[in-house]
């Protein structure tokens, strides 16, 4: 590959894109969630449900207060059915996710590997369109409810009255910071997080459950207006059915389950290739994780409900976005309560930083690498600026409003999980497993029913989706078109014979051919040659090698490239390569050429025919199109010293 110079960068640029070069590599570091500890080594599952619990766990600060906004006196029946949803639907798909995708990458990863070319890239766009949607509003929706119980703890909401903007602005604020700084991913305090918080909210139920059993009435109160607002037992259920799309935010956590899986301690026969301890412990972490979750879930709907006026759940109301601390605060006193605050306050803001972190390690393991992205954002840090600019401009469009933020919160959990389920059935199919395939196939259509009711009720949820989508595939396709005529070869291979082929050439001056292949006969390459000649007067005893470059894939940006050469009809010399550009090809072989051999490399093309512009869309979109201007272009990127760079000769 060329060498190019490059000035001296300024302290603030090296600290910005630092360890940028280890992203790029292949199977590189690609953010705080995507290095893989060795398979026998990283952390007991149990430690590291805790690192995925901070974002799971932590909806409990605001999913009772939602779930009663949504459903009313229905909360905890619906609640019942979210729970079977998550245990017979979500918890099968991503066990099934793990044992697929066992480096975190994924179902995303999964669905990549089934399509190519430019709808593959684009479908694979738009599911990180909505995993943005989901783990951004997790940073700002986590954000907007830990202001919520600083402003609206007893103690301080004098103080702290009218000030929740500015303070979810701060706390997004201070995550980026944190991030800036170098965040490495402390198990151990998620752990203590996790611990106290779940502590907390066992004493919060315990203590309402108890008032409710002691408080007889409550409950006959409770199911006397159930009844007569929906008459019988069917009928609510049927509203529960269709309420329930309403307390998907209670799905979240799976995709980070997946995402945290490189930590999870393997045993010590484990690969990289077969990690089968990892995969084992991983469907634990995701169970163990599930069923907390879901008695949780249930428990905290039911005592809500009974124990809180509907009032109180309402926009103002001292219920709203916190229920929880509200029954914690009314049962447990003051100094109790505020320790719950500080505690649901601290988990909500390191759930953000675990949203953060699976940003960072989805994002750049798909954009740079489809050439959608700059360099710089395989760079944690300058990733790190643009999502909490945008955590700033969401908390603004929001006005810092939980309830405000739940439709576009449940519309990116859910279109994630239903591609997840849709992967895993084609997985089952694709591995003849029939019982499997019709089961994941019912789930998946469960969860694309659930999808599309949430739309309906909430379509602010997929309009700011379709937002971060459109956002993602604009700047995606204007970084692919700015970096059209960069060198996107990332190692070249030559076999035998053609090493052969070029250590030959290099006793003289080296001369290719860029041919098309067609039928590839002797007259085919007899008239190559002689055009060539006569195009750029040439004496006859000039030697030539034939380049012939197959394209594959066009969508793909990057990837090395494998140089065979063969002798056609006991004569011609030929170079074949495949790759999903033929003018960067030929530049990555012509600078790999001349740095083996130092010597100059000569090209021959013809012109082809055709408008410029329509064969730039050729190239652009297809990886042909106009090749000699477009190689000479790539080359002059690659290597500025117009000295050093391989002629390129048109006739």
């Amino acid at each position: 590959m060329a060498t190019t110079e490059h000035p001296p960068s300024s302290r603030l640029r090296t600290w910005m894109l630092e360890g940028l070069s280890d992203m790029g590599r292949a199977g590189g570091h690609t953010g705080p969630h995507a290095e893989p500890e060795p398979p026998h080594k990283g952390q007991p599952w149990y430690r590291v449900m805790c690192l995925t619990g901070v974002d799971y766990f932590s909806t409990l600060g605001y999913q009772p207060g939602i779930a009663a906004l949504a459903a009313g006196l229905l909360s905890p029946i619906a609640t019942i059915v979210l729970v079977m949803v998550t245990l017979a639907g979500a918890l099968p798909v991503y066990r099934r996710v793990a044992e697929e995708s066992p480096h975190g990458e994924g179902s995303i990863a999964m669905l990549e590997r089934l399509l190519s070319f430019w709808q593959g890239k684009l479908f694979v766009l738009t599911l990180l369109g909505f995993a943005a949607t989901d783990f951004l509003i997790t940073i700002t929706l986590s954000a907007a409810d830990a202001s919520t119980h600083l402003v609206e703890n007893p103690h301080l909401e004098s103080a702290l009255h009218d000030k929740q903007m500015i303070i979810t602005l701060i706390l997004v604020a201070l995550l980026g910071a944190v991030f800036l700084k170098g965040f490495l991913e402390a198990i151990g305090v998620a752990v203590v997080l996790v611990g106290v918080y779940l502590g907390l909210n066992v004493a919060v139920v315990a203590v309402g459950l108890w008032h409710v059993a002691t408080e007889g009435h409550v409950v006959t109160d409770w199911w006397s207006a159930l009844t007569a607002e929906h008459g019988n037992i069917f009928v609510m259920i049927g509203v529960a059915l269709i309420v329930f799309p309403k307390l998907a935010l209670g799905l979240s956590g799976f995709e980070t389950g997946v995402a945290v899986m490189p930590h999870v301690k393997g045993d010590d026969g484990d690969t990289e290739e077969q990690p089968r301890g990892r995969i084992r412990d991983t469907k634990k972490l995701l169970t163990a994780a599930a069923l907390i979750m879901s008695v949780f879930l249930i428990a905290t709907s039911f005592i809500t409900t009974l124990l809180i006026p509907e009032k109180e759940f309402e926009s103002g109301g001292q219920a709203n976005g916190r229920a929880l601390a509200y029954l914690a605060h009314e049962y447990l006193g003051g100094a109790f309560g505020t320790v719950y605050d500080i505690s649901t306050i601290c988990i909500l803001w390191f759930a953000g930083a675990s949203a953060m972190a699976g940003l960072l390690n989805l994002m750049p393991r798909y954009l740079p690498r489809y050439g959608m992205a700059p360099h710089w954002a395989r760079a944690v840090r300058p990733m790190v600026i643009v999502f909490t600019l945008i955590g700033f401009l969401v908390t603004w469009i929001f006005d810092a409003d939980v309830d405000a933020q739940g439709g576009a919160y449940a519309t990116g959990v859910l279109v994630l999980i239903s591609s997840a389920a849709i992967a895993v059935t084609i997985a089952a199919h694709k591995a003849g497993q029939r019982n499997w395939t019709i089961a994941f196939a019912v789930i998946s259509l469960v969860f694309l029913y659930t999808t599309v009711l949430n739309v309906i009720e909430r379509p602010d949820g997929v309009k700011i989706g379709a937002c971060f989508i459109a956002g993602i595939i604009l700047v995606s396709l204007l970084s692919r078109l700015a970096r059209a005529f960069e060198l996107r070869v990332t190692h070249v291979e030559l076999d035998d014979m053609a090493e052969r082929f070029v250590r030959d050439m290099a006793h003289r001056r080296i001369r290719f051919i860029a041919n098309e292949p067609d039928r590839r006969d002797k007259a085919e390459y007899r008239d190559k040659i002689e055009q060539i000649r006569q195009d750029n007067d040439m004496p006859e005893q000039e030697d030539f090698v034939f380049v012939e470059v197959t394209v594959t894939d066009p969508s793909e940006f990057e990837a090395g490239l494998t140089v065979r050469g063969e002798v056609l009809h006991n004569r011609y010399r030929v170079l074949t390569l495949e790759s999903s550009s033929i003018p960067n090809a030929l530049a990555a072989l012509l600078l790999h050429v001349r740095d083996s051999t130092g010597c100059t490399p000569h090209i021959y093309f013809e012109w082809t025919e055709g408008g410029p512009f329509a064969n730039f869309l050729r190239f652009f979109l297809f990886g042909q199109g106009e090749v000699a201007p477009v190689t000479r272009e790539v080359l002059r990127e690659a290597e500025p010293d117009r000295a050093r760079r391989p002629r390129v000769h048109t006739g």
